[in-house]
């Protein structure tokens, strides 16, 4: 949570990967994939067209991104519950989702007080979707490791 409180509070210019990304790859060699995608996004089309080979590699770094760090605070909270609560199983999994949620819903609000930074519920839709992999996941293994114990 702290990690991802520290990111939000960043301006948008301080998280431009196109310089580095620009600097030390040859981004053209992407042109050929990223040209076959493309959706609209907070009501913009995004394309390479729009956006450029490295603005559509960022956006969909950054999304990547949302997926990743949420799944990770979706899993860290149920195996902090899971170690510490005497809780059942279903109970750590719906808290820790509802945790998860929540804390999307207050990073967007967060984002909303820093510069050149937007909310946007897109945003909590894809953190709730990386939560809802990690819940896939938890429920995946816990399940394994049940039956292998029968």
């Amino acid at each position: 949570m702290g990690l991802i409180f520290f990111f939000s509070s960043q301006p948008y210019e301080q998280q431009d990967l196109r310089p580095t990304m620009n600097f030390y790859m040859n981004l053209d060699l992407l042109k050929p994939f990223l040209s076959l995608i493309e959706f609209t996004y907070y009501g913009e089309t995004i394309n390479i067209e729009n956006r450029g080979v490295d603005g559509m590699l960022e956006f969909l770094i950054r999304k990547a991104a949302h997926l990743a760090v949420f799944f990770l605070l979706m899993v860290t909270t149920f195996l902090a519950l899971h170690h510490n609560t005497n809780w059942r199983f279903n109970r750590k999994v719906i808290v820790s989702y509802i945790i998860t949620v929540l804390y999307a819903c207050f990073d967007e609000y967060h984002q909303s007080l820093t510069p050149n930074r937007t909310p946007y519920v897109g945003d909590v839709v894809l953190d709730s979707v990386g939560g809802l992999i990690g819940v896939c996941l938890i429920l995946f293994f816990f399940l394994r490791k049940r039956n292998l114990k029968r």
